[in-house]
């Protein structure tokens, strides 16, 4: 084994890996709607049921070309369906096993056929003149049912 000041080997010689997360971000092109102007009062707000769902399942709809099925874990003894119009953004393995935040007590809603019992929340914005959607996961250590404040 050589010294490490004997070694002499460049670093465009490795393959060095950069994952998408630790890619800077330009956020000069990005343009986000808004704040609305009109306020809430905070008893109507705290109707609003967020909780962190497991993701058990999710599929794509067929034909659809804009929605995910997911199969979630809400923290209660039955499976919540909700669709999502997100498939432009993201492939349904991908999001198998995560954690993801939804709004769960909103009327069920008919979407090709399936009920959808609530909503998923995403982060949305333009960049370039394109729309980007994020959704909005959070860490797997959080149990599938905890409520948000």
């Amino acid at each position: 084994m050589k010294p490490l000041d004997s070694v002499n080997t460049k670093v465009s010689e490795f393959n060095v890996e950069v994952k998408e997360e630790d890619k800077k971000i330009d956020f000069s092109n990005v343009k986000i709607e808004p704040l609305f102007e009109e306020m809430v009062d905070f008893e109507t707000f705290s109707k609003s049921d967020f909780r962190a769902v497991k993701i058990e399942n999710c599929e794509e709809v067929p034909k659809s070309k804009k929605l995910l099925k997911f199969t979630l874990n809400d923290g209660t003894d039955r499976k919540r369906t909700i669709l999502s119009g997100i498939r432009d953004y993201y492939k349904p393995e991908e999001l198998i096993g995560k954690t993801a935040i939804a709004i769960v007590n909103l009327p069920p809603r008919k979407m090709m056929g399936i009920d959808s019992e609530g909503m998923l929340i995403s982060a949305v914005h333009e960049e370039d003149g394109k729309e980007g959607l994020n959704l909005l996961m959070v860490d797997d250590k959080i149990p599938a049912g905890a409520k948000l404040y």
